[in-house]
């Protein structure tokens, strides 16, 4: 494996393990000729998925783009890569599990939107926003929504606390 840095092929390789979802090895590397240490990940190689973007074009699958999306949504907020790897390893395991061939993009954003609302409620927002192309404020309004937490629930609460 090639240094990143000085572009020698000579490392050895410091640490081993299996992602947890067993699809790929995180070696941790260090090089032998300039000592500064790096990260790789081997995979086993699949038989490619073709993703059918909205305007019926077809790309192959590409992990990276979906990280891509996660790290941009995720910009200044509290999450780790870690976490945003771990994302993309099980959107594509679930893509490579129930899809055969093809999936569409919109299968692949709707699995990302699901992530992340459980992580993190303003990506999942940022996200949505750029992913659903909302067209007003309305329809950013209607995707948030849910997310709130109920006024009935919040008037409650206040009642509660003034004793009444």
């Amino acid at each position: 494996m090639k240094c990143l840095f000085c572009k020698v092929d000579n490392d050895k390789v410091i640490n081993s393990r299996s992602s947890t979802d067993g699809l790929s090895v995180k070696r941790r590397r260090e090089c032998l000729n300039c000592g500064r240490r790096f990260t790789t990940y081997e995979r086993v190689e699949e038989s490619p998925v073709r993703v059918v973007k909205k305007d019926g074009s077809r790309i192959n699958f590409d992990r990276n783009k979906i990280l891509s999306g996660l790290l941009k949504a995720c910009e200044k907020r509290p999450v780790s890569t870690d976490a945003l790897e771990n994302i993309v390893s099980e959107i594509e395991s679930v893509i490579y599990d129930k899809f055969e061939r093809e999936v569409a993009t919109t299968s692949i954003g709707e699995l990302v939107m699901q992530h992340l609302r459980v992580l993190d409620k303003v990506a999942y927002v940022r996200f949505a926003s750029v992913y659903r192309e909302f067209k007003d404020i309305n329809e950013f309004i209607n995707e948030l929504k849910p997310l709130m937490p109920s006024t009935k629930k919040t008037k409650q609460k206040k009642t509660e606390k003034n004793g009444g």
